[in-house]
């Protein structure tokens, strides 16, 4: 066989192998929830019967020693979806009426935006309260 020939069928193994790849892609998931104690889940031992979240949690991934970035929520959330410390992220403490200058820096990538630039289809539901609708920021999702 010809080296064209070899490297031409490399070339198409690997694009074999890219192709099965990102068929076997794993979806993700992520749950942030304000308030939500260690053994408030029945994967986590709780009283509570959470039969859907139990099957989430015994297919996938879960985390036993997760800490938060933050005491309070909007600071909390930056630090998730940025992993940077939220001060540098621009969400210094719970948003209020009085607060509602401060946000999300656009400067700042989420991880949505990260997962989104692989190929993942993106979406958020529920809480933003990162500063600035969610509308006023390009694409958070």
């Amino acid at each position: 066989m010809r080296p064209t020939g070899i490297i031409a069928a490399f070339g198409f193994a690997l694009a074999t192998v890219q192709v099965s790849a990102e068929e076997q892609r794993p979806n993700v998931v992520t749950l942030l929830v304000d308030d939500l104690g260690y053994r408030d889940l029945g994967c986590y031992g709780g009283p509570v019967k959470t039969p859907i979240l139990d099957k989430l949690a015994a297919d996938g991934v879960r985390f036993i020693d997760f800490h938060s970035g933050a005491p309070v929520c909007s600071p909390s959330r930056a630090t998730f979806l940025t992993g940077r410390n939220h001060i540098r992220a621009g969400v210094y403490s719970v948003l209020s009426e009085q607060r509602h200058r401060m946000h999300l820096l656009r400067s700042e990538t989420t991880l949505a935006e990260v997962l989104k630039d692989e190929g993942y289809g993106t979406a958020h539901f529920g809480k933003w309260h990162l500063g600035m609708p969610v509308n006023n920021r390009d694409n958070p999702t």
